[in-house]
C-alpha cells in the first residue's frame, strides 16, 4: 500500500482528502515534516482559503524546499483547490510569491450577468489531455464540485491544461498536468464517483509509476 504525505499547513480540513485516499487504496500521512514527505511515495498538497496566508504558512513551516525536492525527484504530486493556486508565481488575490512550480498567475472570474462567484458546485470538465492516466474509466465531461473565485491562468495552458471548465463565459483551468506535478481546481474528494476514479487513477499512478 503507497504512503502518500498529505501536506498539513493550516489551510483547511484534510479529513476528507485522507478519506478519499483511503478508499483509493492508498495510506495516507497528515504531517508537516520534511523528511516524512520526502520519503513517501508521492504527495499530495490540499488547501482551502487564501492565497497568501497559505504561501505564507508553507514557508513559515519550511515547506516550500520539501515540496520542490519532492516534485524534482520525480514523485507523484496532486495539488488540491487552493493546492493547486499556490503552485503558480503570484496571485491577483495578493502579494506573497507562489512556490513558481507553474508559471503563471491566478486570476479572479470577472463578474458577468447570469453567474454568481464564487463558482459553487457541480460543472463538467472539458479534458484536454483525454488520454492522461488521472482521467482512466472517466467520460469526457465528467462532473466535478467546485468552490473558488480564483483560477489558476498558465502562461502556457496548451502545455500544461489538462482539463477546462466553464463558468459563465469564461472557460479557465480546471486541471493540470506536467510530467509528474498534476493538480485539479475542483475538489476530488467531493466529487462523488468520479473524483473518487479520480483519486484512484492517481494512486494507480503511484503504484505504477508511466511515462507522462
Amino acid at each position: 500500500m503507497p504512503t502518500i504525505a498529505v501536506i498539513d499547513y493550516d489551510m483547511g480540513n484534510l479529513h476528507s482528502a485522507c478519506k478519499g485516499l483511503e478508499r483509493a487504496g492508498a495510506m495516507p500521512q497528515v504531517t508537516a515534516d520534511a523528511e516524512v514527505i520526502l520519503h513517501a511515495d508521492a504527495v499530495v498538497l490540499p488547501g482551502v482559503g487564501s492565497f497568501d496566508p497559505a504561501a505564507r504558512r508553507l514557508r513559515e513551516r519550511d515547506l516550500e524546499q520539501p515540496i520542490k525536492a519532492a516534485i524534482a525527484s520525480g514523485k507523484p504530486f496532486l495539488g488540491i483547490c487552493l493546492g493547486m493556486q499556490v503552485l503558480c508565481d503570484s496571485s491577483e488575490e495578493g502579494n506573497e510569491p507562489g512556490l513558481g512550480i507553474v508559471t503563471g498567475t491566478v486570476r479572479h472570474f470577472h463578474p458577468e450577468p447570469g453567474i454568481a462567484i464564487p463558482h459553487m458546485g457541480w460543472n463538467a470538465l472539458n479534458l484536454v489531455q483525454p488520454q492522461h492516466p488521472l482521467w482512466r474509466d472517466m467520460p469526457l465531461h465528467p462532473q466535478m464540485y467546485f468552490v473558488h473565485s480564483y483560477y489558476v491562468a498558465p502562461q502556457d495552458p496548451q502545455q500544461v491544461d489538462a482539463a477546462t471548465v466553464t463558468h459563465g463565459t469564461q472557460t479557465v483551468t480546471a486541471a493540470i498536468a506536467i510530467d509528474n506535478v498534476m493538480a485539479a481546481q475542483f475538489h476530488p474528494e467531493k466529487s462523488s464517483h468520479a473524483g473518487l476514479q479520480l483519486l484512484a487513477n492517481f494512486v494507480s499512478l503511484v503504484r505504477s509509476p508511466v511515462t507522462i
